[in-house]
């Protein structure tokens, strides 16, 4: 039996109108194509999700980071959802060191794409697979202008 579709999706948790906004400045912005904008907004709103109702501290991966921080842009809308989904808002911090190790590394995205499936909501594996996390995490305050992923753009 594929449990696939009882899945929840994080655009599911974003208004369609702005949904279709995010993703769309994510492809104009980032040069990606429309598919590829609307996964990284996806997993941006699951990982935020994620963040409301998990007590360990996640960080998005660099695809999912660019989801993030176009959706904290759209101020209104962003602080909307974050009221929505965690009754507070969430607010995007910079990692302060760069010297974490790939293992470190990959053991936060695994902890954050875990986090994402016990909230119930699908997982795009491949978003998360890199081992290059974003530079921030769900915290206090603060924000970072992480560049897009390696291979994710496309040249001009």
């Amino acid at each position: 039996m594929d449990t696939t579709k009882a899945l929840k999706q994080g655009r599911d948790l974003v208004p369609g109108d702005v949904f279709a906004k995010l993703a769309k400045r994510i492809a104009i912005e980032h040069h990606f194509e429309a598919a590829m904008a609307e996964r990284c907004m996806d997993q941006a709103a699951a990982f935020l999700a994620a963040c409301a109702v998990t007590a360990e501290p996640l960080s998005p991966s660099m695809a999912v980071d660019i989801g993030w921080h176009m959706f904290i842009l759209h101020t209104r809308d962003y602080a909307a959802f974050c009221e929505q989904v965690a009754g507070q808002f969430i607010h995007h911090v910079p990692h302060e060191s760069e010297e974490q190790g790939e293992a470190d590394v990959q053991a936060v995205l695994d902890r954050s794409a875990a986090a994402i499936r016990k909230a119930g909501f699908r997982l795009d594996a491949e978003l998360w697979s890199s081992l290059k996390a974003g530079k921030c995490s769900q915290c206090k305050d603060g924000c970072a202008d992480d560049p897009p992923p390696p291979g994710l753009t496309s040249p001009l």
